[in-house]
């Protein structure tokens, strides 16, 4: 008996078998959008994860199947013909329709339809909690989501009573100064402070400062309503001084803006920070870092665990 080709074998896996083909693949409709897209058979392949050969194959499958040539070769690359430009966008169009279908066939395969509560510290509700909501809410159409913000210590105690599924917080590394005893634990970001400076600070040009450097400067702190603020000033600065509380970020952020002092910001908020603010990192022996993590009981629902995933799937665009 004859062993088929590998090599052809697996070309026809691809979409690459040509004889009696009239029908665009979906391997097709992406080699394209990849090839207009980079304009480069190379990178379509790199970031594809095929060999050259194979998109340029593909390539010629797709303009024998619509009579057309989609692009013109050159010395560097190539460019989409008016056909390949109209070609691509509709590729587009069909493989984002896909995608979506996919999500929505996935989510009711799953039938995750009830209710998750997150709560979530400021900085974390800046950008990763929205994110996170909006892929949940695209997975998973028929969840019902209820959103808190609030501090670390309060969002703890309402998880621990059952008034959320899940908390979004910080921690220090090393001896908490939280008490996560019996809770489920997820990082989603290592996420080191920087400090917000104003404009025309003295150390605002540099990408790098030492702790040190910042022991005369004013601090514009959390204002908490009466928990420990977790950011204070520089955590190992000794007898800061602080010369103003403000609860918001913006509030926070506007007054360094104004020249009113420093504050402390972390990295996954630094996007929010307005003009007229600069963005420092500090170096410190002798701070451990921070992290953002997920806590939940240790026993939780199906729509807690989609959520969770959502979470960890948008946190790396932060980093």
């Amino acid at each position: 008996m004859m062993i088929e080709n590998p090599r052809y074998a697996f070309q026809e896996y691809l979409g690459c078998r040509v004889k009696g083909m009239t029908d665009v693949t979906l391997v097709g409709l992406r080699v394209v959008r990849e090839v207009a897209a980079t304009g480069s058979f190379s990178e379509a392949a790199a970031s594809l994860g095929y060999t050259q050969s194979a998109v340029s194959r593909q390539v010629k499958v797709v303009e024998s199947a619509v009579g057309a040539a989609l692009f013109e070769r050159r010395a560097r690359g190539v460019t989409p013909t008016e056909a390949g430009v109209a070609f691509a966008r509709h590729a587009a169009d069909v493989l984002s329709g896909l995608d979506a279908a996919v999500r929505e066939v996935s989510a009711l395969r799953q039938h995750i339809t009830g209710c998750v509560t997150i709560g979530a510290i400021p900085s974390a509700a800046a950008a990763l909690v929205p994110r996170a909501l909006a892929q949940l809410a695209d997975e998973h159409p028929h969840v019902t989501v209820g959103f808190v913000e609030d501090s670390t210590p309060s969002l703890l105690r309402q998880l621990r009573s059952n008034r959320l599924d899940i908390a979004v917080v910080g921690v220090c590394a090393g001896p908490q100064e939280h008490d996560l005893d019996g809770l489920r634990q997820e990082t989603l970001l290592e996420d080191d402070l920087r400090v917000a400076l104003p404009r025309h600070h003295p150390l605002a040009t540099r990408p790098l400062v030492r702790a040190d450097e910042l022991r005369h400067d004013s601090w514009i702190v959390e204002n908490t309503a009466g928990d420990t603020p977790y950011y204070g000033a520089w955590p190992t600065l000794v007898r800061p001084t602080v010369a103003h509380q403000a609860r918001e970020w913006s509030t926070r952020l506007g007054m360094v803006a104004a020249g009113l002092g420093v504050c402390l910001l972390p990295g996954m908020a630094v996007s929010s920070a307005p003009a007229g603010v600069r963005i420092v990192r500090v170096e410190d022996r002798h701070w451990q870092g921070r992290a953002t993590i997920a806590v939940t009981n240790e026993q939780r629902s199906a729509e807690a665990d989609a959520a969770v995933a959502a979470l960890r799937q948008q946190a790396p665009d932060l980093h």
